[in-house]
């Protein structure tokens, strides 16, 4: 019998909730751990699924987003420098990569954070430091927090 990926999810069916965390994790991180929990994997289980994820979408982020910078900048004319007083440039130079790797994978997301920070010219390499720092952070935080609020109000708060 040959081997496929359908026979290795019929015989293993947990496997298929992982993946299903692991996937939403890498796009949809809000999502992620609701589902490991409507999966009742364990608490362990989602936190590590959806670092995984989320390191995923980071870094397929960050590749592609650094190749499309690259494209653009041989593409784009110089323009004169004018003085930017936006709010996210105000951001930027108040908490640089740091504030963006955290903060911003804590409220926006890794993948929105890596593209702001692209597109303001940040370094690759300390932008997946950071957010790779917020995510573990984030991960720890919203699965304790899923975890306690479903030992408080019962093991079906999430189906």
């Amino acid at each position: 019998m040959a081997f496929t990926f359908t026979r290795l999810i019929e015989t293993n069916p947990m496997l298929l909730k992982v993946l299903t965390v692991v996937g939403l994790a890498s796009f949809e991180f809000y999502a992620a751990i609701p589902a490991g929990f409507a999966f009742h994997l364990s608490p362990l289980a989602i936190f590590l699924s959806s670092v995984s994820g989320s390191l995923l979408g980071l870094i397929l982020t960050a590749f592609l987003g650094d190749r499309l910078r690259l494209y653009f900048s041989k593409k784009k004319e110089l323009k004169e420098n004018k003085p930017r007083n936006s709010l996210i440039d105000k951001i930027w130079r108040k908490y640089g990569v740091i504030g963006v790797g955290i903060l911003g994978t804590l409220t926006v997301g890794a993948p929105a954070s890596v593209a702001v920070g692209l597109g303001l010219n940040g370094s690759v390499r300390k932008l997946m430091i950071w957010c790779s720092i917020g995510i573990l952070n984030r991960c720890l935080l919203f699965t304790v927090i899923a975890h306690l609020g479903n030992n408080l109000f019962g093991n079906n708060l999430f189906w």
